[in-house]
């Protein structure tokens, strides 16, 4: 029997920190997301990351060049959402947007605030720009993970639901790559209408 056919997924992945891409310090961001995102979609995945500085100008190019040049179906940031004065991610995301998605910065913040009353001060952010989707993340790879996946009870059942449910059937209704995900790690939700029949290779 042959195996089932998914569509290859281009994925942007970009952290924003002044000292890890100065080298003082080593970036967790973009390895964490990319461990998590080949650990849950059933996609072949082409990664392109780009580390910057905490520089508006900086983030917008880099944002511009993985949907425009490169072609990347999602765009994920880490880092640069607080209120200090360089935490400018999402301006240059909102700065680059055809359309804003603020459902997703509020579930962001409703998860994160099951552990600490400071979520409030998180401004991510979510857009659309082209046909990608474009994502804010929190910076630490624990955050990065409860944002992605939700919330679950010690016996698996969820509590809070993860932003990336949503992820798959946003990219369908933008034009992109059908994105299937391991149900395990994280159930994508498609009206029934939406889902598509497994395809098979020759």
């Amino acid at each position: 029997m042959s195996e089932p056919v998914h569509d290859r997924v281009r994925i942007g992945l970009v952290s924003a920190s002044d000292r890890a891409s100065q080298g003082v310090y080593k970036d967790e961001g973009i390895p964490a997301l990319e461990q998590w995102l080949a650990a849950a979609l059933l996609n072949p995945l082409d990664f392109e990351r780009r580390l910057v500085a905490d520089d508006r100008a900086a983030i917008e190019g880099a944002l511009k060049e993985l949907v425009d040049a490169k072609r990347c179906d999602l765009v994920i940031t880490t880092g640069g959402t607080g209120p200090a004065p360089r935490d400018v991610t999402p301006e240059a995301t909102l700065a680059v947007a055809d359309r804003e998605m603020p459902g997703f910065g509020e579930q962001m913040r409703r998860i994160s605030l099951e552990f600490v009353p400071t979520a409030i001060l998180s401004r991510q952010v979510a857009v659309i720009r082209g046909k990608a989707l474009i994502l804010n993340l929190p910076g630490q790879p624990k955050s990065i993970r409860e944002t992605l996946e939700g919330l679950k009870s010690p016996e698996g059942k969820p509590l809070v639901a993860g932003i990336f449910a949503a992820v798959p059937y946003c990219i369908d209704l933008i034009g992109g790559p059908y994105i299937e995900t391991r149900e395990d790690v994280v159930k994508a939700f498609r009206p029934k209408s939406a889902i598509r029949a497994p395809r098979s290779g020759t």
